[in-house]
């Protein structure tokens, strides 16, 4: 499995966000072709992160091809406009045999 992670810092307002992450940039999201799975957890405690969404392809090269496509595009696209001062992303790949 290849894994992009987009781990989000506290936003100001916690509601409006959730409320355009939740309903508007998700659905976006999970149109993205070579997609397989999406976790979304919100951190609690005194992490500096708010949350973290992991997104599962196949393969790095599922996801070098994923990457080419519209719907993935439309989906970069939108979570710059909304928190691109909020998220940073991480790449990986599953070592757990």
């Amino acid at each position: 499995m290849y894994k992009m992670i987009a781990l989000f810092k506290k936003p100001e307002d916690p509601a409006s966000f959730d409320e355009y992450y939740f309903n508007t940039h998700m659905p976006i999201t999970n149109q993205i072709p070579g997609l397989e799975k999406v976790e979304i957890t919100k951190m609690s405690g005194s992490s500096p992160y708010y949350l973290m969404c992991v997104m599962y392809y196949a393969s790095k090269e599922a996801f070098k091809e994923a990457s080419k496509t519209p719907e993935s595009k439309a989906s970069g696209k939108d979570v710059m406009e909304f928190a691109g001062d909020l998220v940073t992303f991480m790449f990986g790949e599953d070592v757990n045999g």
